[in-house]
C-alpha cells in the first residue's frame, strides 16, 4: 500500500492531476500506520503481522 501510494504521488505530480496526489498521500498514511501497528505486534485485520 506505501508502493502504491509513492507511485500515485509520482504520477500525480509529474502529470499535476492532484487526485492522483492526494489518494496517494493517504495511501501512503494509511499503509505507514498498518505497518507501524503490524511491527508493534498488534492484530490488524485478524494478521498477527502486515506486509
Amino acid at each position: 500500500m506505501i508502493v502504491l501510494g509513492v507511485i500515485l504521488l509520482v504520477v500525480g505530480f509529474v502529470t499535476g492531476i492532484s487526485v492522483l496526489w492526494t489518494i496517494g498521500i493517504i495511501l501512503a498514511v494509511i499503509g505507514a500506520v498498518l505497518w507501524l501497528l503490524g511491527s508493534m505486534g498488534h492484530a490488524v485485520a485478524g494478521h498477527r503481522h502486515y506486509w
